[in-house]
């Protein structure tokens, strides 16, 4: 019997080889995954029609459950090595609240060879009609019922017998927390060591076969410091397999350290092991700790991580310790704190000047601090310095995925350079595909270009490596309102605040949702709650004059501005709220005004202008075309399409 003929699909520069299950680009051959080239054939097979999510996972892992994101994750990689069509959109394009389409032509080639027809027919089963299909059927029938039968039995005795256990997804990763190390020195102030050891770690984990481990973010793992919660119990929260615990205690130059690896579904201590190390020889402890722990999730090193595991670099203890507590303090994101890390990192930098993760935490801390609310570094002093310092990270060492996001994030933030931006975010993500943050900014960069669909994605990939983050919750919200689906914002938003009552910004994503379903009374109250715990927030003041405009009250909306104009006097970082107050009260010449002084500013925040509802009375203006041009986004008519 002839081997069954497949067809080819042509598209743009590639062809889609069912048969030898090969995808080419003018000839050349591109490497897919499996399943990534079984997502690929059931859409080129299906262009311009929308598929459902569930449709494509039930397609793709016939009977196995599998998380959405799995799907997502590969659909994300499948665009970055398709590009862009030849008409300037994305080859496969996501339909939000839905799933996915394939936007282009495609030319079916059958691969038959000619004079084979008659043996193809021979070789294909009969076709069941009449009569013949009428008797067949009831065999069909009897046997299909058996066949369930007797697997619903086999089911039953290797249940009852302990010896079966439903397999992992092909693609489904191993997911791994790392919770806080504990620090028994007996000393607070040595906090940023314990702290540190449980980020690096992290990090070190995070790196290794990303496709197949998948770690949970220093912001989630933190908040079960001194929470003595049961592991299950955490395990649960987290979605994960394994946890990775451990203490700290410093003598001096000395350090001793203790970590164990939990397999959660059994509650079992599957490695454990105390090191006593010189500080100096702490980076060697954390790489052989990584190592344990990929050895015993069996992961797949290349030669290259193994290596990198084997020979970790020496650095001084003393710029090492630095670098940690410039660290400690970027991650509680305050000012103060902003200020303490960008002294830390430098006196690291002034004692090895090559030491690249504290020019890649410099960067971190400057461009962070040039996007808060009443800098106490101008904004057009410190996003400078925060790309100068990630480029130096980058020119030291390639492979620091936080240096190219932060880089992406200045390039998209300040510089308003798209392409440089998404080429940063892409290189990150190659680099550490778990990293939380480069997932939560790149979703911004989506939804500057109106693709709302893949922000939400980028968010979901984002959430699953940061599931406690009450940042990335609260901008899911935001998002999701963007998509006008309030209800689901909300959600988002109330989860954040359920975690953590006084989180301000959720707030401001409640009333958000609030005033889109037109309940101004209940915005307000929202807002008056995030004034209540930040007086100063001014985005928040000029939000709450926003709804009083709204509801129909101009007199207290005016109030506000008036309030608003005052601090503009002095601060530049509040112009676009000005503008915002202006566009609602349908003063368009006073908005166009202060859009340019925001302009002037470089103000993040106008690279979401199409999706703010605040500035829709301004979009049928010609006026307003031209300035988002200027910022090289899509005028909003376009970027909707």
């Amino acid at each position: 019997m002839p081997p069954e003929s497949k067809p080819t699909y042509d598209f743009g520069p590639f062809c889609l080889d069912l048969g030898e299950r090969a995808l080419r680009r003018d000839g050349k051959p591109i490497a897919l995954t499996p399943k990534a080239f079984e997502i690929l054939a059931f859409l080129v097979q299906n262009p311009g029609h929308s598929l459902a999510k569930e449709e494509m996972i039930r397609q793709v892992w016939p009977g196995t459950f599998v998380d959405e994101s799995n799907l997502s994750q590969h659909v994300f990689q499948l665009r970055k090595i398709l590009g862009d069509a030849p008409d300037g959109r994305a080859y496969i394009e996501t339909v939000p609240r839905h799933g996915y389409r394939f936007t282009q032509d495609v030319k079916r080639i059958d691969a038959t060879p000619a004079g084979n027809e008659a043996a193809a027919a021979q070789a294909a089963p009969p076709a069941f009609s009449g009569a013949t299909g009428a008797r067949a059927q009831p065999r069909r029938i009897i046997a299909l019922t058996l066949a369930a039968a007797l697997a619903v039995a086999a089911v039953i005795f290797f249940a009852r017998n302990r010896i079966w256990t439903p397999a992992r997804p092909e693609t489904g990763k191993v997911m791994l927390a790392v919770l806080p190390f504990e620090n028994l020195s007996g000393d607070p102030q040595q906090e940023y060591i314990s702290e540190g050891l449980t980020e690096e770690m992290i990090t070190q984990l995070g790196s290794l076969e990303p496709s197949r481990l998948g770690i949970i973010a220093r912001t989630s793992a933190m908040q079960y410091k001194d929470a003595h919660k049961d592991t299950r119990q955490i395990a649960r929260e987290l979605g994960v397999d394994y946890i990775l615990e451990g203490s700290v205690r410093r003598e001096g130059d000395r350090v001793r350290i203790t970590a164990q690896l939990i397999q959660v579904k059994d509650d079992t201590h599957v490695w454990a092991k105390n090191y006593d190390r010189n500080l100096r020889d702490i980076l060697t402890l954390e790489s052989d700790v990584a190592g344990a722990v990929a050895k015993e999730v069996q992961l797949r090193l290349t030669p290259a991580e193994s290596a990198r595991l084997a020979n970790p670099p020496a650095t001084d203890p003393r710029v090492y310790e630095l670098y940690l507590k410039g660290r400690y303090f970027w991650n509680k994101r305050t000012m103060d704190a902003y200020a303490k890390a960008i002294d830390s990192f430098q006196r690291a930098i002034a004692a090895d000047p090559g030491y690249a993760p504290a020019y890649a935490g410099l960067a971190d801390a400057y461009a962070l601090l040039g996007s808060s609310w009443n800098p106490s570094i101008p904004r057009s002093q410190a996003m400078p310095k925060a790309k100068e310092a990630a480029l130096k990270a980058l020119q030291l060492d390639d492979s620091l995925a936080e240096a190219h996001t932060s880089l992406a994030f200045v390039k998209m933030h300040f510089d308003w350079d798209w392409p440089g931006s998404e080429s940063e975010y892409h290189r990150a993500l190659e680099l550490n595909p778990n990293y939380a943050t480069a997932h939560e900014w790149y979703a911004f960069w989506f939804a500057s270009q109106g693709k709302i669909g893949e922000a939400l994605e980028q968010l979901a990939f984002a959430q699953k490596a940061d599931p406690l983050s009450l940042i990335i919750m609260a901008d899911t919200s935001e998002i999701l309102g963007y998509a006008r689906r309030f209800d689901s914002s909300k959600a988002q938003a109330e989860r954040a605040l359920e975690l953590d009552p006084n989180f301000a910004p959720a707030y401001m994503c409640l009333a958000d949702s609030h005033v889109g379903t037109r309940d101004y009374q209940m915005a307000v109250s929202d807002l008056q709650k995030a004034l209540a715990l930040n007086a100063g927030n001014t985005w928040a003041l000029t939000k709450l004059g926003v709804v009083y405009a709204l509801a129909g009250d101009r007199n207290k909306s005016e109030a506000i501005l008036q309030n608003i104009l005052n601090v503009a006097k002095n601060r530049d970082d509040v112009a676009i709220d000005a503008a915002q107050m202006f566009s609602v009260l349908g003063e368009k010449d006073q908005a166009f005004a202060w859009l340019e002084k925001a302009f002037a500013y470089r103000e993040g925040a106008l690279i979401l202008l199409n999706a703010r509802m605040e500035f829709e009375p301004l979009h049928a203006d010609p006026r307003y075309s031209d300035f988002v041009r200027r910022l090289g986004i899509l005028p909003v008519e376009k970027a909707r399409q």
